[in-house]
């Protein structure tokens, strides 16, 4: 019953998951260009598109509602690791690098402690890896839900839980060997999915730390 319970509050959670796999089409990840936010409009205000920018470090291209929510202003164009305290921002890291190096796929337990005007949260994010037009994997689709009263903003959590899935032994042709399909044109999106095109060239590779736990609810 408490897991019923859990995967109702963290549905739009899965359903971006279920979207992002859908369009991998046996890929290795999707192409950012493949997003279209129809095809995840009941989640649409939990989810975000995210641009790696250094080793260890995203910045937010686009965000719902709900994050805006959470932290009380706009966050485009902030860090992700914004919403993270700061005890827990180097195992954000590391789960950021784990998705654009692996690539994996990455499942974040999260936790919001109760403090005046600040009801305790309970929060689930999905970091999913994604291409972008030069081919190269910089770009996440996420999406992050809270479940409770926000109260107070801004609101931060602590990173309680992290799973890991690597994506290679799991595509079913790769990339170099099967070019991806160039999708059509295709009609024009809702503004709150549009973002500016910039080129991101890629420093050196990180040192990276595999990092393997247990996930529970």
């Amino acid at each position: 019953m408490t897991q019923f319970a859990t995967a109702t509050r963290f549905q739009p959670v899965r359903e971006v998951e279920a979207y992002w796999d859908a369009l991998r089409a046996g890929r290795l990840v999707p192409r950012r260009s493949d997003i279209d936010p129809r095809g995840i409009e009941r989640a649409l205000e939990f989810a975000f598109v995210l641009e790696r920018i250094a080793p260890g470090l995203g910045r937010l291209r686009i965000a719902g509602s709900h994050l805006t929510e959470l932290m009380g202003m706009e966050v485009r164009g902030m860090p992700l690791s914004a919403l993270i305290s700061a005890d827990s921002r180097n195992a954000m890291s590391d789960a950021l690098e784990e998705v654009f190096a692996g690539p994996s796929k990455v499942e974040l337990v999260l936790r919001s402690d109760k403090a005046i005007g600040k009801p305790a949260l309970e929060a689930r994010m999905v970091l999913l890896p994604l291409k972008s037009d030069l081919g190269d994997i910089t770009r996440v689709l996420g999406c992050l839900v809270a479940s409770g009263q926000t109260g107070r903003a801004p609101r931060r959590f602590d990173i309680v839980d992290t799973e890991i899935t690597p994506l290679l032994g799991d595509a079913r042709v790769f990339d170099q060997e099967v070019p991806d399909v160039v999708p059509s044109p295709a009609p024009s999106r809702p503004v709150g999915m549009a973002e500016s095109q910039t080129r991101f060239e890629p420093g050196p590779a990180p040192y990276l730390r595999l990092v393997k736990t247990d996930h529970s609810e």
